[in-house]
């Protein structure tokens, strides 16, 4: 029984890699010529919408969104933890309305035609050259400027045990919401692990579903200044850990 259910998780992980690679050959000639010219660039966000409805339609992919907050209207920057590759591809269609650009990292731009999309709409992260971090930085600060969002993983990577139990965070989406003056949105994704793991998992679980996801309440600029980088750190780390606490108590 084991060794089916790892041959059907195997099988499921290539359709939707077969999935994905379609759309992102179908798709690539008209963002190509939209992020070439400045005044569609932003149209550009469309296509990851229609890229990531139709990439959960055809791979079986609902989602149930736990929303706290009646409107949002960015900027802002996104913290959320990180279990699987859904959570980036789903983070489209569950964040339609106002445009934002993943922090992420830079090996990203190793891969032929995903380095397209990555460097046109994204802001890569030399994690490995601290001397790049100030690049990052300002990519960032250019982004907002030009009122996108920003989408951070404080983890930085994927758990590799006790999931989902989350790792520390990094401090870098906090320095930068209290340089910024911008708020914060945290996002629990509650089950991603179950339904995607990690490609490099081979006896990770990978098959359809429904994808939970807490979108939590704002946090906002005064309540920002009136903590230090580590607190917010801390505040973000708990609420985005509430709702894992409370589906899988024998993990915390």
């Amino acid at each position: 029984m084991k060794v089916l259910k790892v041959c059907l998780s195997l099988a499921w992980k290539a359709y939707c890699a077969i999935v994905f690679i379609f759309f992102a050959i179908l798709f690539y000639p008209f963002f190509f010529i939209l992020v070439k010219i400045p005044r569609h660039k932003k149209k550009g966000f469309v296509i990851f919408k229609w890229w990531s409805n139709l990439f959960r339609f055809l791979c079986l992919y609902r989602l149930k969104i736990i929303n706290a907050n009646s409107t949002l209207t960015g900027p802002y920057i996104i913290v959320a933890n990180h279990t699987s590759y859904l959570d980036i591809f789903l983070m489209y269609a569950i964040l339609p309305y106002h445009e934002f650009k993943f922090l992420g990292k830079s090996e990203i731009l190793s891969y032929p035609i995903v380095r397209t999309y990555f460097k046109a709409m994204n802001v890569p992260v030399h994690r490995k050259d601290k001397s790049k971090a100030a690049i990052a930085y300002l990519g960032a600060t250019k982004a907002i400027e030009e009122g996108y969002s920003l989408a951070i993983f404080p983890e930085a990577t994927f758990p590799t045990e006790n999931l989902p139990k989350m790792l520390p965070f990094k401090h870098g989406a906090f320095k930068m919401a209290k340089s910024l003056k911008i708020p914060l949105l945290p996002l629990t994704f509650e089950n991603n692990f179950i339904l995607f793991s990690d490609l490099v998992d081979w006896m990770g679980p990978a098959r359809p579903g429904t994808s939970i996801v807490h979108i939590h309440k704002l946090i906002g600029v005064d309540e920002i200044s009136e903590k230090t980088v580590e607190e917010l750190n801390a505040h973000c780390h708990e609420i985005i850990s509430q709702p894992l606490k409370q589906k899988y108590p024998t993990v915390y």
